[in-house]
């Protein structure tokens, strides 16, 4: 599976990304992720199958869902602050369902 984590300038879901990796890991699973701004997701969104975006940018998720056309959904503001991977992985797995 491959994510996309999209945020206000790509710095804060950087963070995030380097846990979702580490998780990713230790269980010897096969995903790949990025993190952009909003700025940059239609230059690269064609190469991911899902779309996560970070709790600032929520007020533009349906706007990201119209540009893409892919399963998109916001990380909620708690998993999001303390990396709660397993909980954003459930997420995720549902998005890529949809695909």
């Amino acid at each position: 599976m491959k994510i996309l984590l999209v945020c206000a300038g790509g710095m804060s879901t950087g963070l995030l990304m380097k846990k979702m990796e580490k998780y990713w890991e230790e269980r010897g699973e096969d995903n790949s992720i990025n993190a952009v701004g909003l700025s940059e997701y239609m230059d690269v969104y064609k190469d991911y199958d899902i779309i996560m975006t970070g709790p600032q940018v929520s007020y533009r998720l349906n706007q990201i869902k119209q540009d893409t056309g892919l399963p998109t959904e916001g990380i909620p503001s708690f998993d999001y602050a303390v990396g709660n991977c397993a909980n954003i992985m459930k997420i995720a797995n549902k998005l890529y369902a949809q695909k």
